[in-house]
């Protein structure tokens, strides 16, 4: 089954993502999504190709965010799609059956359809207000959770839940209530003077009494 933490990285440089990337990975965070937006592809070569190397020496998942054609040129482990990305079923002819398509929904119909298309994971939310991302979708909160993820056990729709937006240390015990898989974050680590307290604490929250 998929980690349950997910790092989304920040930073405006090159160097500032690898940065940010590396202490996650330093730390204990061991999935990450490029998400570096709005910039030349050349930069953007460059950053996927160091991110490949330092998640392959980590052992970690390495998720492309919106760019399929960047996570096959680099063999990433898969792609994450946003609503208005290149379709599931266009980037899984493109990728092959093996590497993993995440997909971002807001809504119960938004779930089902890719779902329908055959993505792996959902990243459900926002949860709550983040400055991360800008054209926001509306707020799901705690009862847009429990809402959403009880109407897919009626109809018996099964697929890893990632709560995203706005989430902080103080939420996770109640998200994980909801039957989220796990949590995608970004600000809350990219921002800690204490990232491995941090994430230690994260994943112990995620795991449980699993977690080592």
């Amino acid at each position: 089954m998929y980690n349950k933490l997910q790092y989304i990285s920040q930073g405006e440089s090159i160097e500032e993502q690898l940065y940010n990337i590396h202490q996650a990975l330093d730390n204990g965070c061991d999935w990450i999504q490029m998400r570096f937006k709005y910039q030349k592809p050349k930069k953007t070569f460059a950053l996927a190709e160091a991110i490949k190397f330092l998640c392959e020496e980590y052992l970690a998942n390495f998720i492309v965010n919106d760019n399929v054609d960047l996570a096959k040129n680099f063999d990433a482990d898969g792609v994450h799609l946003g609503l208005s990305d290149m379709g599931v079923a266009e980037a899984r002819e493109i990728l092959g059956k093996t590497k993993i398509i995440g997909a971002t929904a807001n809504t119960l119909e938004d779930i089902i359809r890719q779902v329908n298309y055959g993505c792996d994971y959902i990243g459900l939310g926002p949860f709550q207000y983040t400055k991360t991302k800008n054209n926001l979708s509306p707020i799901l909160g705690l009862e847009g959770y429990q809402s959403i993820i009880s109407k897919l056990k009626e109809q018996q729709i099964q697929i890893p839940i990632y709560a995203i937006g706005g989430i902080t240390l103080e939420n996770v015990d109640d998200l994980m209530t909801t039957g989220v898989h796990g949590i995608a974050v970004s600000g809350i680590i990219t921002k800690s003077d204490q990232k491995n307290k941090l994430i230690t604490e994260l994943n112990e929250k995620l795991y449980g009494n699993f977690f080592i």
